[in-house]
């Protein structure tokens, strides 16, 4: 029994869910909860170990495997219980559209139709876990506020029984899970057991009784015979189980359906030769009632069965994949990889700590680690040799996986580990090959002695193959990203050279989609006791746009130190872009400045309109004279304006991905960058330029890449 305490825990400790406690109280809350709610199913999670995984402590009214690939979640995953832990509140999916658009890696393993309502367990000062429940899909599309109040009662009843066991030192296990037993006495108001019996005998169809795992509990005469298996070998075995042209997942996800929707479900399958069969099943929250039939028009079939002898993979093993297939689709970089793994992954297969590897130029490289309470261990390897004898290196050099199911095995074939101890006590070393070849390893750690049965092995084995395939992206995804941020580093200016009287501060925000690179550019260039500066924008996201920008730039520099005026920079500059003869465009803003008298002199060719902010605080647009983009017309000319710049004044020159965003009016967005320059324009020059970008209206989603160049005249001391 256990003793619950009225006293406030100072300092709860996170719950393990593989202890012991005296009482299901698990069980007890999470059939309360379901019964107040009209609910068919649910599962109570725990928080384990360090608080970052959620492992499940019971499940009621489904069989687990219907959950398996998510029996233990990381807290960062995508999920339902996993949002609710992290958000603190209530999440509802009112149906199988839902699920999809929201969740799409449940939808792709469990796509029928339901809902679903997740709520954490926690106190206000600490989360102990989560509940969910579903409904079948007759289940109104909004959770009503009764369904909604009772859930957050009884969970917030529940972690405060957590707490107090907390408190008293009582420890919590995995409970047995909650699934309808047989009927002990039959039910009240129908026929005896025998003259049911007899009853059915006579009907000359088939019928079953299914148990929720899919068992056959009855089966009369004519079902036996038209599946063709003696009764005593169907009873107490899963139908696909026993019947080998059953043994098909289409089939028992037409049970799994069923059972999830409450709907009836059927399905037609050929009993070898030539004999196909319509199987229609009848859902009830205590199990399914199954009648079979000769099936009466073959050729209206859409599908055809499996052949004899077919041996599929069980629905679970590819439910599971599936599940894991979907995160890593996800995964963007290397990086990416690795914390999927470590969120996906290794909580489904009981790992608690991996080791991703790879190699270049002959030597072992550690591409990303989890779950080592001192990462040394791990980071040590990096840049071994591939020919040391390791089991790192052996998987990644031969391609065949490792399994050590324990220390003492490991140390047995590789001695040297002994002086290396990294606290765990088994392995699965997995080699990672895509497209035919090795791109690395996932070395997953278990803290126990471990065996690895075959099956086992298998799965794990082909989860290396998809890990294998979203790791290959990863780097290519990668060393294109390190390709495109070098050259544009390469092509921008470093820093900007000190100008006598002005104050200069730039900066670069590449566009959120694409390559991470593009033909936005800015200078400044000191020429002949004065300064000038520019910024441009080449059209386009990519290689092309960026070379030909560094081009710009360089002619710029180069029309400015043998003393060109603004305009006949412009000029040059257009003629040699259509010399070049590109295909692209581009805008240009360029301006001399003489600080010392207080002017600037400016020509513009189809570049946004500088901001000027006076020194008495007022901002205005100027309004420049200019002609068209760089690159269209070879006789163009390039007038010059001539503008204040007097000691204390500021000049914005940025490119229209500054202004510029879906759904919002260029004007606007320029008279609120003036605004915002009106009110920060005094603040130092580098918090003015962060601010500006940061209130930028592209900056979340940045269709365009941003520059911004500001000028500030000196005021004298």
């Amino acid at each position: 029994m256990v003793v619950v305490s009225d006293r406030q825990a100072s300092a709860p400790a996170p719950v393990t869910a593989r202890t012991r406690v005296g009482r299901p109280l698990l069980s007890l809350a999470l059939a309360s909860m379901m019964d107040e709610v009209h609910a068919h199913s649910g599962a109570v999670y725990l928080l384990a170990g360090d608080g970052s995984v959620l492992e499940m402590a019971v499940m009621a009214g489904l069989p687990r495997s219907f959950a398996a690939p998510w029996e233990r979640v990381g807290l960062s995953a995508p999920i339902p219980v996993a949002e609710a832990v992290r958000e603190r509140r209530l999440v509802w999916v009112g149906g199988e559209q839902e699920m999809a658009a929201r969740y799409p890696r449940i939808a792709v393993v469990l796509p029928y139709p339901f809902a679903l309502a997740a709520v954490p367990v926690a106190t206000r000062s600490t989360v102990y876990g989560a509940v969910f429940v579903t409904w079948p899909g007759a289940h109104p599309p909004e959770l009503s506020d009764r369904e909604r109040d009772h859930l957050s009662a009884a969970c917030d009843r529940l972690a405060v029984r957590l707490e107090r066991a907390v408190e008293d030192s009582v420890p919590l296990h995995a409970e047995p899970d909650l699934l309808a037993g047989p009927l002990a006495g039959g039910v009240a108001g129908t026929l005896g057991t025998v003259e049911a019996a007899r009853m059915v005998a006579r009907l000359p169809y088939g019928l079953c009784s299914l148990d929720l795992h899919g068992r056959i509990t009855f089966a009369n005469t004519a079902a036996a015979e038209l599946i063709g298996v003696p009764a005593g070998s169907l009873l107490g075995t899963p139908l696909w189980a026993s019947v080998p042209w059953l043994n098909d997942p289409v089939y028992e996800d037409r049970y799994r359906a069923a059972l999830f929707s409450q709907h009836t479900t059927s399905f037609v399958a050929l009993r070898p030769p030539g004999d196909w069969l319509s199987f229609r099943l009848y859902p009830s929250t205590t199990g399914l009632s199954v009648r079979i039939s000769r099936a009466r028009a073959v050729a209206e079939m859409n599908r055809s069965g499996p052949r004899p002898g077919d041996t599929s993979p069980r629905l679970v093993t590819i439910s599971q994949v599936l599940s894991l297939a979907g995160a890593l689709t996800e995964a963007v970089g290397v990086q990416d990889v690795v914390q999927l793994v470590a969120d996906e992954i290794a909580p489904a297969v009981g790992s608690q700590a991996l080791v991703v590897l790879g190699s270049r130029a002959g030597r072992l490289h550690v591409l990303g680690h989890r779950g080592y309470p001192d990462p040394h261990v791990v980071e040590r390897f990096d840049g071994l040799p591939l020919t040391e004898r390791t089991p790192g290196t052996r998987v990644l050099t031969n391609g065949v996986p490792g399994f050590f199911e324990s220390r003492e095995q490991l140390e047995r074939l590789y001695p040297e580990r002994q002086a290396t101890p990294d606290g765990f006590a088994a392995w699965a070393y997995l080699p990672l090959i895509a497209s035919g070849r090795p791109v690395g390893t996932c070395v997953l750690a278990y803290p126990e002695p471990h065996p690895f049965p075959t099956d086992e092995r298998a799965v794990l084995t082909s989860l290396g193959g998809l890990i294998a395939q979203a790791l290959e992206r990863a780097m290519l995804y990668d060393a294109k990203h390190q390709l495109a941020h070098g050259l544009q580093e390469a092509l921008l200016p470093h820093s900007l050279p000190p100008l006598p009287g002005i104050e200069a501060a730039a900066r670069y925000l590449p566009a959120t989609q694409g390559m991470d690179i593009g033909g936005d550019f800015y200078d400044l260039v000191p020429a002949q006791g004065l300064a000038a500066a520019v910024i441009g924008d080449v059209q386009g996201h990519n290689v092309t746009a960026a070379g030909l920008m560094g081009q710009i730039r360089t002619a710029v520099r180069a029309y400015t130190t043998v003393g060109q005026t603004p305009g006949e920079v412009m000029r040059s500059t257009n003629r040699l872009l259509i010399d070049l003869g590109s295909d692209l465009f581009a805008s240009c803003l360029y301006l001399r400045l003489a600080p010392e008298h207080g002017r600037a002199v400016m020509a513009r060719a189809g570049h946004p309109p500088p901001l000027l902010r006076r020194p008495d605080g007022r901002v205005r647009v100027l309004d420049l004279a200019g002609d068209p983009l760089l690159g269209i017309d070879a006789t163009a000319t390039y007038p010059t304006t001539e503008v204040d710049f007097a000691p204390g004044s500021v000049l914005v020159l940025y490119t229209d991905g500054l202004i510029e965003s879906p759904g919002v009016d260029i004007e606007d967005a320029l008279a609120d960058l003036g605004r915002r320059l009106a009110e920060v324009g005094d603040r130092p020059l580098d918090e003015l330029a962060d601010d500006l970008v940061r209130h930028g209206a592209a900056t979340g989603e940045r269709p365009d890449d941003v520059a911004l160049l500001l000028l500030r005249a000196r005021r004298e001391d």
